[in-house]
């Protein structure tokens, strides 16, 4: 233990974040630069080093956190991050975008503010790249087996690095323009700058890892054509399939997918586009979903000058506190206010929307929602309680349903889907076809980044495994576990 009594003389204390009238006039990170080192070792100290450390299992990695606390108390931060990308490729990531279910398993948490293992992770890495200590891993030796990792989010960057440093010749197929999926694309500039993805990309190549842009699986080259030139292949193409609104006038100009408007807005700052084709500029904006995607899309619409923002969510508004049946070290439901809840907008509970009311010219200008109600377990309008909103501008950020079934990856592999209508996988992660495994959310369903990770570790693995009979690449996960999931 790093301070015996580090938990009774630090209270938690978090990152800073930039004032809200001054961020929202960038698409920097929101927090300070440099705020979190001065109070880093101290908040580090507070973690007990528990003879069961719950955090562990909290965190689907397994990440070991009373060791890089340690560390970072001693601020050996060379250390530090060795202990951290031993179980983690990309610690800057989660370490930004992790709701962090190893805070709710903290043991501390469960009569004082949990340590604040989010804010020491992402510090360390931090210091880590500034410090020199994130250098290439490339292999002793190469194996002579060749990979192919369709997508390059989270889990299939993981596994294409992993499986890389194993000796395997690995090659990244990406069918957008630029390496990085959802965290490229879907996640906002102000949440991640992608600086960070850029990095690891250039490292990754370093290694040996090559990356094919513009080049989609199903469409641009057919599955069994991949199959026949490489040894194995690890499919990560994610869960793209959004869930969509079957209402009336759903056909509204100014009505999109998340996925639809926020890749755009990203664009912007990668230089395509001086203005984004779709931009919530002076327009009064509706966001349908209370998720983080759609946190995503009220920040973004803030930054672009929106009218007004009203962030809709169909369930009823979660507690502050811990409910019942969710308790320590679960990963609670609560009530939670991101940083762009914090710049403005409205935020509605236990709505459904019925219809949208457009112009004479077919486009969206009325939103019409009613309240609802769970009654005997169902879901139930409330008689009297409809009312309209404005709305120019509508995104859908409701979820997704599973990965992408017309661009004819899934039936042109012959691949079998379980009973949520994902890839279906066994212990290996490796699908009905031999030598074709699975990894993140397209075996998963859609979850979350950290999961994302471990799935492309572990099916890293399963493919280490099938190429040479054996393997040493770590397995954090089964494919069966779906413990303290969200």
């Amino acid at each position: 233990m790093a301070d015996p009594k580090g938990f009774l003389n630090h209270g938690r204390e978090v990152a800073k974040s930039r004032p809200v009238d001054v961020r929202l006039k960038d698409w920097n990170e929101v927090y300070v630069p440099g705020s979190l080192l001065p109070i880093i070792s101290k908040q580090a100290s507070r973690c007990m080093d528990c003879g069961i450390p719950f955090c562990h299992n909290g965190c689907p990695l397994g990440n070991l956190i009373p060791e890089w606390n340690d560390y970072a108390y001693r601020e050996d931060w060379a250390a530090a991050s060795e202990r951290l990308h031993a179980t983690n490729n990309f610690p800057e990531f989660t370490g930004r975008l992790c709701p962090a279910p190893c805070e709710s398993a903290c043991v501390l948490g469960i009569n004082q503010p949990a340590v604040t293992i989010k804010n020491v992770e992402v510090s360390i890495i931090d210091k880590a790249w500034d410090g020199g200590d994130v250098a290439p891993q490339a292999p002793e030796r190469l194996s002579g087996k060749t990979v192919a990792v369709i997508g390059s989010g989270p889990a299939g960057l993981a596994a294409a690095q992993q499986l890389t440093r194993a000796g395997h010749t690995v090659a990244v197929y990406e069918r957008a323009d630029r390496v990085g999926g959802l965290l490229r694309y879907g996640i906002p500039e102000f949440k991640m700058e992608k600086r960070h993805i850029n990095r690891r990309i250039e490292q990754m190549r370093a290694e040996g890892t090559r990356f094919r842009t513009g080049i989609e699986i199903g469409r641009d080259l057919k599955a069994t054509d991949l199959k026949k030139r490489y040894d194995a292949v690890v499919i990560a193409a994610g869960a793209t399939t959004a869930r969509d609104l079957p209402v009336p006038g759903r056909e509204l100009n100014g009505i999109h997918q998340a996925m639809e408007y926020l890749p755009l807005a990203n664009k912007v700052q990668e230089g395509d586009f001086v203005a984004p084709p779709i931009t919530a500029e002076g327009k009064h904006v509706v966001v349908i979903g209370g998720g983080d995607t759609g946190a995503d899309c009220v920040g973004t619409a803030h930054r672009q000058g929106a009218a007004s923002v009203t962030q809709l969510e169909i369930m009823p508004k979660p507690g502050e506190d811990r409910a019942p049946h969710q308790p320590w070290p679960t990963f609670p439901m609560l009530y939670k206010v991101t940083s762009a809840h914090e710049e403005g907008g409205e935020r509605v509970y236990s709505v459904s929307t019925t219809h949208f009311e457009g112009d004479e010219d077919g486009n969206v200008q009325w939103l019409h929602l009613v309240e609802v109600e769970f009654v005997d377990g169902k879901l139930t309008q409330k008689p009297g309680t409809e009312r309209k909103i404005p709305a120019q501008l509508v995104t859908l950020a409701m979820g997704f349903t599973g990965t992408d079934r017309e661009n004819g990856l899934v039936e042109q592999f012959g691949l079998e889907l379980d009973e949520r209508g994902n890839i279906a996988r066994d212990a290996d992660f490796q699908t009905n076809v031999p030598g074709v495994f699975v990894a993140g959310d397209a075996g998963r369903g859609q979850s979350l980044i950290v999961w994302a990770i471990a799935e492309g570790r572990s099916a890293a693995r399963g493919c280490d495994r099938f190429l040479t009979g054996a393997s040493d690449l770590p397995a954090p996960i089964r494919p069966t576990d779906r413990s303290l999931t969200v």
